[in-house]
């Protein structure tokens, strides 16, 4: 699996926003990943949320 966001802005990190084998390789079984990023320049309001793929 992956995380997809929505809302967010991907200033240089999109390689890090999609499917499993399209934009990152997926997370397996037993394993992790730590998403490291500043929310900054992002839109003042509205709806940010992620989930997985």
């Amino acid at each position: 699996t992956s995380v997809h966001w929505h809302g967010f802005f991907q200033h240089g990190t999109n390689w890090a926003d999609g499917g499993a084998f399209v934009n990152q390789c997926p997370i397996s079984s037993g394993h992790s990943f730590s998403y490291n990023f500043q929310a900054k320049d992002q839109a003042g309001s509205g709806t940010f949320w992620y989930h997985s793929h």
